[in-house]
């Protein structure tokens, strides 16, 4: 079974759909046990679809902003 580094390590081949037929077995057994990288995966989605729909690069400030939240939801 994997492990949650290796899930948000295979995260985006997920999402965009390019893991082979036992690596997505692999992970959606993960998932079902996991609510912490379902919830991982759901923000990367909600992350994606938010940067399709933006027209203007994102400032400096938005992006130190956007790290530092994400350096205080990491899980050590």
């Amino acid at each position: 079974m994997l492990r949650c580094k290796e899930v948000v390590r295979q995260a985006d081949d997920y999402l965009d759909q390019r893991l082979s037929w036992g690596q997505r077995l692999s992970m959606g057994l993960h998932l079902l046990i996991c609510m912490h990288c379902r919830r991982y995966l759901a923000q990367l989605r909600l992350l994606i679809a938010g940067l399709r729909t933006r027209r203007m690069p994102a400032t400096d400030e938005e992006v130190l902003r956007v790290l530092q939240n994400l350096d205080e939801c990491d899980p050590k």
